[in-house]
């Protein structure tokens, strides 16, 4: 083929698109850079005014295919996914992970029949300070009981649920306890503390 227009090459490389792409495929080691390559050459041929005569047009037609691949590889060497961006800037992945859903879950459980095991009172009084947040006062004009009770059976409460879920008490009301070091976390304490 002496002379070659970007029709002529059009038809040549859908003539010989296996042959084209196996060759490819062997200088890039993929198939599939190969054919997107050639996909890629066929649009290009597409577009633009008339070529000058192509004296080979297979090594013509695989020149501009690797070119094409080459430039796509080049431009994905400095692509950034969404994931290396995270890693790069040192971004926490904030879902937790199965391990750390199973445990949440484990725990709910626990805190559920830790509830469930209050008197109905207790359960009121809990749900009243921690939940509806409620002051002491307002929960025990609901009640009709004293202020200083509701303290106590919140207090019962908490250390219930404290006790139950393995967790340190940490008291806000009324005197501190003596702190005593056994190596117990910050993250597994368990507050009892109360807004008058």
């Amino acid at each position: 083929m002496t002379h070659s227009s970007r029709a002529e090459l059009r038809r040549f490389l859908t003539l010989c698109y296996d042959d084209l792409r196996a060759r490819l495929a062997r200088r890039l080691n993929s198939v599939e850079l190969a054919g997107d390559a050639l996909q890629d050459t066929y649009m290009e041929l597409c577009r633009g005014a008339d070529l000058p005569p192509v004296q080979q047009p297979r090594s013509y037609l695989l020149r501009m295919a690797k070119n094409i691949a080459l430039r796509k590889l080049h431009s994905e060497k400095y692509t950034v996914s969404l994931d290396d961006a995270k890693i790069a800037f040192d971004i926490a992945d904030e879902t937790p992970g199965p391990q750390r859903s199973l445990e949440a879950k484990i725990e709910l459980e626990a805190f559920q029949r830790a509830i469930r095991e209050l008197t109905p009172r207790r359960r009121v009084i809990l749900h009243a300070a921690r939940v509806e947040g409620k002051t002491l006062h307002a929960i025990a004009l609901q009640l009709e009981i004293s202020q200083r009770l509701v303290e106590i059976e919140l207090k019962h409460a908490l250390a219930h649920c404290a006790l139950r879920l393995d967790r340190q008490l940490v008291q806000r009301f009324g005197p501190q306890p003596v702190q005593q070091s056994h190596g117990q976390d910050a993250d597994k304490r368990f507050d009892d503390r109360d807004d008058r």
